[in-house]
């Protein structure tokens, strides 16, 4: 018997020419680190291998605000968007079992009774030619096949691309959710913050408005002059209505994001916390982890990946399918004998499928996955650009910032110095107070120019955190 087995399979192995695989044209290429200027002085940029995805990083906890940690939690754990990438990843994973479970021996039993006339002009002698009897089996067989090509292999690397890929996305939506609460609740926290400022300039442009009436009461101011204080206020009162208008706004955005009704965050009032701590070497270059960081390029590896064991599948369904079957049980012509010995049958043998008159369909499915990997190369090398893109405007926004901070900062000295200055001048009676309130005007309003710089170093350090991955060398780890 296994003489004969090994007779078979050499005679299938040696029909394998019957079905030539076609000749690929080369393949894209995936991007190197050195192309898009990632690699380090010493370092090597070769292609890159699929990288393991990093685990998720808590990074907003780094601002240490109970609230906005409450609010991201909250959004993570109850997003639909999140649930939708939750159940992707699950059935990925439902696909890795059926992949591990090819290459396993198949184990079954069954029991088959038919209740049948057995015909005269047949193969059954008398007494059962002519009669109605019952034909029973009972039966248990095993089967596995054989994966001499590596086509079982092929398709478990695959559904683990795919899963892994799946398990990326989430990690990507995760960390676009969270940018995004922590977004909305610094542009509420710094829209608060400029609500106090400008009530503290509508105040004191009323107080100088009304000292300009009774100066032109008493005839010291003309018209012209209270004109002109009555200019400022309706913009302000605008102002005041469009930072009403961005706060209810920002308040219904962060209930929608962390799924509650919007009266839940009636009463919230964030206040701008202090900036993250990046250091100059995180500003001043970006290194090749960006790449193991960032969970769409690692999810865009991984499908590459899956789509390269696509491509093994698809090449080695050339090759003969060889499965082993055995099987072992009892066969009767009625029930009463089913269990005696002389029921008892069994088999042993191969099955051998050889693709002669198909590789039509099969050169097809070659074509169209060898494609689909192009495809996915392709989608990796565009992922790469654009996070490496993204990642330096990003710092490049934030290097901005920090610059206009350091002049805005020595405008608004300037303008708290000259407020001093006439407050001493008031005090000791050697000046107005109309030129007290003008100072006072000035100097908030260069707070607030000072405040928006410094929420949109905020906002841009968050996109900054989003850009490299959800993580950098100096973020604070609880």
């Amino acid at each position: 018997m296994t003489k004969r087995l090994s007779l078979l399979m050499t005679a299938a192995l040696s029909l394998v020419a019957c079905a030539p695989v076609p000749t690929l044209k080369p393949a894209t290429q995936a991007i190197s680190a050195e192309q898009v200027g990632l690699a380090s002085p010493g370092q090597a940029a070769s292609s890159p291998a699929a990288p393991e995805l990093a685990q998720p990083q808590a990074w907003w906890q780094a601002f240490k605000d109970a609230q906005l940690d409450a609010l991201i939690e909250r959004a993570l754990a109850n997003s639909p968007s999140l649930a939708v990438a939750r159940a992707r990843m699950d059935r990925a994973a439902a696909q890795v079992e059926q992949a591990q479970a090819a290459d396993k021996p198949v184990v079954g039993a069954g029991l088959d009774m038919t209740y049948q006339r057995f015909p005269e002009h047949s193969i059954y002698p008398p007494p059962f030619a002519g009669s109605l009897r019952t034909m029973s089996t009972l039966q248990a067989g095993v089967g596995y096949d054989w994966d001499f090509f590596g086509r079982h292999q092929a398709e478990l690397d695959t559904a683990l691309g795919q899963g892994r890929a799946a398990q990326a996305d989430q990690a990507a939506a995760r960390l676009s959710l969270s940018a995004q609460v922590a977004r909305s609740y610094l542009a509420l926290a710094r829209t608060l913050a400029q609500q106090e400022l400008l009530q503290r300039q509508l105040a004191e442009r009323k107080e100088t408005l009304s000292l300009v009436q009774q100066r032109v009461a008493a005839g010291l101011d003309n018209g012209q002059d209270q004109r002109n204080a009555e200019a400022p206020l309706p913009e302000l009162q605008r102002q005041s209505v469009m930072l009403d208008e961005q706060a209810a706004a920002l308040r219904q955005q962060l209930a929608s994001l962390s799924v509650q009704p919007a009266s839940a965050l009636r009463e919230l009032a964030p206040r701008l916390p202090a900036a993250l701590n990046l250091s100059p070497e995180t500003q001043a270059q970006l290194g090749v982890d960006l790449l193991g960081r960032r969970p769409d390029v690692v999810a865009a590896r991984w499908r590459v990946e899956a789509a390269s064991s696509q491509v093994s599948l698809a090449r080695a369904q050339f090759y003969p399918n060889i499965s082993l079957n055995a099987f072992v049980g009892f066969s009767s012509i009625g029930v009463d004998k089913l269990l005696q010995p002389g029921s008892l049958q069994y088999g042993l043998g191969p099955s051998i499928r050889l693709p002669l008159f198909d590789t039509g369909r099969l050169r097809s499915q070659l074509h169209g996955s060898a494609a689909e990997l192009d495809a996915a190369v392709a989608a990796y090398n565009g992922a790469v650009i654009e996070a490496v893109r993204e990642a330096s405007d990003q710092l490049r926004a934030l290097q901005s910032v920090q610059s206009q901070q350091q002049a805005q900062q020595s405008a608004l000295l300037n303008a708290e110095a000259s407020r001093n200055l006439q407050a001493q001048r008031f005090e000791a009676g050697l000046g107005n107070k109309l030129a007290l309130l003008s100072a006072r005007g000035n100097a908030l309003q260069q707070q607030r120019q000072m405040l928006d710089l410094y929420a949109q170093q905020l906002d841009t350090q968050v996109n900054l955190v989003r850009a490299l991955g959800g993580d950098w060398q100096d973020l604070p780890k609880r």
